[in-house]
């Protein structure tokens, strides 16, 4: 069908633009901290007509998985969906899961590869953050079970998970940052499209502010979030590239255009067009409020269209955009933030670990197929079945990626993992106004190298 041709053929092309980013032979990893689990396995959604692999074994084992897709994560009917379809068609494997918040999930998965305490499966950020584990000879090689997929999953979606050319990793979605605007309150202020130049973007949040109405909303109790905003306008006012050599080790933060940069988005917070309240909310509250009305725009990964499209009253008001390019002789429009990221990686440890990988890669592919359906983000896999009902925004979304010029992949998953808490910590002082362009560049430069 056509927007399954669509689909496969920019996200293979987005993926070749990742490669660039991550590499195929050493990874670098990124962190953070966390809340509690939650055990699921209860059925849910019905599965879809054309599931393929056949049962690994007759013999009963168990498995055991941990994840983020916690109640309120926008991939969690995904995770619940697919591993109901995995219980039906192998009853003689015990299927065990823990979803744990995204912020948490990074301290607890590091300290887990630290103890030799994994679960047979687990979930992973690709690039540096599992390259980290397999440096450490801690995740089970794929590249067995990969010759069984390799009609579905084409190889130039494993770039991000392969690791001095072998493959460590199954991808299920992927996603990019996006501008998402309330279009209702831009009315009334006069706009009704999401405004295209940085000039008229700074004039938008005028207008807004004037209005009483807050620009933004940024979840300051969780460090990502604030780089959704920090990073996207850094590669539009540096280039994609310059970036993308920094996150990667290729050349120092000593760059003044960062520098400037930090300044610009630093801005944008002391002339009041964040909410002040927004440093000590989650994101799940920051997009609660988004949606109730609170704010114009939204920075945050394009797996929140699910959620959106999910909101009736909601919906019919949202639209979703690129930011604008501020400095027009380095950045430009088409240079993403994102890339195909969420992984599922298994345990060399696992007493079960080839049935586990296969397990492993069927489970991905559906949580990409439900992913996609429910508008959680791009598939990684090759589309199948009736893929008609996607939702009108992520469908906008690829059309954003079908004008891709590159990617730059999350700075803290490029990121190794001692370098993206650092990278993190000065991130929060921007955010609070602790540090300016200059001290960023020269903390990173002086602590990271």
């Amino acid at each position: 069908m056509k927007m399954k041709r669509l689909v496969s053929t920019l996200l293979a092309g987005a993926m070749a633009l990742s490669l660039v980013a991550c590499g195929a032979t050493e990874a670098p990893a990124a962190t953070t901290e966390a809340p509690a689990a939650e055990t699921k396995t209860e059925e849910a959604a019905p599965a879809p007509a054309d599931t393929t692999a056949e049962a690994t074994t007759s013999d009963a084992i168990t498995l055991d998985m941990w994840c983020i897709a916690t109640e309120s994560d926008s991939n969690r009917h995904a995770y619940e969906a697919a591993i109901a379809d995995m219980q039906a068609a192998y009853p003689d494997i015990t299927f065990n899961w823990e979803a744990f918040e995204n912020q948490s999930y990074k301290t607890k998965i590091k300290a887990a590869v630290s103890a030799d305490e994994l679960p047979d499966i687990f979930f992973t950020w690709s690039c540096a953050f599992l390259g980290d584990f397999v440096d450490a000879g801690k995740v089970y090689c794929l590249d067995d079970e990969y010759q069984n997929w390799k009609s579905e999953l084409p190889e130039v979606m494993l770039g991000n998970t392969t690791y001095n050319g072998k493959h460590y990793g199954v991808p299920t979605t992927m996603n990019i940052v996006g501008l998402f605007a309330n279009m209702d309150l831009l009315a009334e202020v006069g706009y009704d499209e999401v405004p295209g130049t940085y000039e008229d973007f700074l004039a938008c949040c005028d207008a807004l502010k004037a209005k009483g109405i807050i620009p933004f909303g940024c979840a300051g109790k969780e460090t990502w979030c604030v780089t959704e905003y920090l990073e996207s306008v850094i590669e539009k006012s540096i280039g994609a590239d310059e970036l993308n050599d920094i996150f990667l080790g290729r050349a120092t933060w000593n760059n003044e255009g960062v520098a400037t940069a930090v300044d610009t988005f630093q801005e944008l917070v002391t002339n009041g067009y964040f909410d002040p309240a927004g440093v000590g909310l989650t994101n799940d509250e920051v997009k609660a409020n988004f949606m109730d009305g609170k704010y114009a725009f939204y920075m945050n990964g394009t797996w929140n269209c699910a959620d959106f499209a999910a909101n009736e009253a909601f919906f019919p008001k949202v639209k979703v955009a690129e930011f604008p390019v501020v400095d027009s002789a380095k950045g430009k429009l088409g240079q993403l933030i994102g890339g195909p990221s969420d992984t599922l990686a298994v345990a060399a440890s696992s007493p079960n670990a080839e049935k586990a990988a296969a397990y492993a890669m069927e489970l991905g592919k559906l949580i990409c197929h439900y992913g996609y359906l429910d508008g959680c983000g791009l598939p990684a896999w090759i589309p199948y079945g009736d893929t008609s009902s996607v939702n009108g925004l992520t469908q906008a979304v690829s059309d954003i990626c079908a004008n891709a010029d590159s990617y730059v992949l999350f700075g803290d998953t490029a990121m190794n993992a001692d370098d993206a808490q650092t990278y993190l910590s000065y991130v929060d002082q921007v955010y609070g106004c602790q540090v300016d362009g200059a001290a960023f560049i020269a903390g990173l430069t002086a602590d990271i190298r």
